[in-house]
């Protein structure tokens, strides 16, 4: 049987940041995302985030609407822009319609109300990873094409 490294496999599992400024929620969402198999961090404000996501590749991140330092809309706008595009899910315990369709049009893939279903939590971050896995496949598909079509191109001037 193949042994597979541990950082091998660390590196294969989704990255995920928790982004929350109460700790326990930081914690147990931490904890819960690493038994189902991913790879979680956490950051407590905004600005953490935007350092972690500048520093790290994150397939998705669970933000709180409320953050010590800005709004966890305002955020969605400052944090890394990744290739694939890293899922964005707002968390808010103060849902308003007004808040749900600013954060959809600045960004968010999803929104979540607190008190947290983790059923739906898990689902809702199952969902998105897919859809990111799609568009990973899409870029590479539509990559592997101008490669394709540039040494045509190059060819043809020869």
């Amino acid at each position: 049987m193949k042994k597979v490294s541990k950082r091998k496999t660390e590196k294969t599992k989704p990255r995920i940041l928790v982004i929350d400024d109460d700790e326990d929620i930081r914690k147990v969402l931490s904890e819960i995302l690493k038994d189902k198999g991913y790879n979680a961090d956490s950051a407590e404000t905004g600005g953490e985030a935007i350092r972690k996501t500048w520093k790290k590749f994150y397939n998705l991140a669970l933000i709180d609407i409320k953050l010590p330092d800005m709004n966890g809309v305002e955020l969605l706008t400052k944090i890394r822009e990744t290739k694939p595009k890293m899922r964005k899910i707002i968390i808010t315990g103060y849902p308003t319609l007004k808040n749900a369709v600013e954060a959809l049009n600045k960004g968010a893939d999803a929104y979540i109300m607190k008190p947290l279903d983790i059923e739906k939590v898990l689902a809702t971050i199952a969902e998105q990873l897919k859809k990111q896995r799609r568009e990973q496949k899409m870029t590479e598909k539509q990559l592997v094409q101008y490669i394709e079509t540039r040494v045509k191109q190059i060819e043809q001037k020869s």
